[in-house]
């Protein structure tokens, strides 16, 4: 019975998390980007959002009470188109990792990646990879005065944050790994396709009309210049 009462648990918070669709997680994702970037003061420094090669964006990641540990979440991962002054098709990715032992209580967070690097990038293209192990992660820093603050990060491949109960702040996701979610890519290009054909892609893969405002939102928030990108 005890057996029983856990997988229902487990499928009852599953089910309530990837309930939604992927364009309604589409406007989710550009939402929570916006609301994070209209307060500068407690936001992603700015040198880091022009650097970022490629963003991971994922709202309402749920921490699963009263099961195995762990986080479940869906959302999107964006990179730079091939001028690297704009940015291409959303890939679907999912979340998963975590702990085991029985957990009391559960959480739900918006979670927000930055790929600093092309290797980072790289390893985003795979199949699946572990963060903290196949790429390096680290909290990152919040702010406009949190430059100081980068030097200590500057050799992490992927910096991460953090949103809960209106709280920001970075993060460490070591051990949760991210994988393709092709059937949500199904869903938005109209067949099944992997992180790699569509984020490399460039011009040949048509973003979804849902993905618009996200698109316009890193535009806007994590624009750079040609002249920024030759410095890294």
């Amino acid at each position: 019975m005890r057996g029983i009462a856990i997988a229902a648990a487990l499928a009852a918070v599953t089910t309530a998390v990837w309930a939604d669709t992927a364009q309604e997680r589409l406007t989710e994702a550009s939402s929570v980007l916006s609301v994070i970037m209209k307060t500068p003061d407690k936001g992603i420094p700015q040198d880091l959002r022009s650097k970022a090669d490629c963003v991971i964006i994922l709202p309402n990641v749920k921490k699963a009470a009263f099961v195995v540990g762990g986080e479940y979440g869906k959302g999107f991962a964006e990179c730079r188109n091939s001028t690297g002054t704009g940015w291409g098709a959303p890939a679907a990715v999912k979340l998963e990792g975590g702990s085991l032992g029985f957990q009391i209580g559960g959480s739900s967070t918006d979670l927000i990646l930055l790929v600093m690097n092309r290797h980072g990038m790289d390893k985003l293209m795979q199949d699946k990879f572990t963060l903290g192990a196949d790429a390096s992660i680290a909290a990152g820093p919040v702010g406009r005065t949190a430059a100081a603050q980068t030097d200590a990060r500057l050799d992490a491949e992927i910096l991460a944050w953090s949103r809960s109960k209106g709280l920001f702040a970075g993060i460490s996701l070591k051990g949760a790994s991210l994988r393709p979610d092709t059937k949500e890519n199904a869903a938005l290009y109209g067949k099944e396709m992997t992180s790699k054909e569509i984020l490399a892609g460039g011009n040949n893969v048509t973003a979804p009309d849902g993905a618009r405002d996200l698109i316009a939102n890193l535009n806007k928030y994590a624009a750079s210049s040609s002249a920024d990108r030759s410095k890294q």
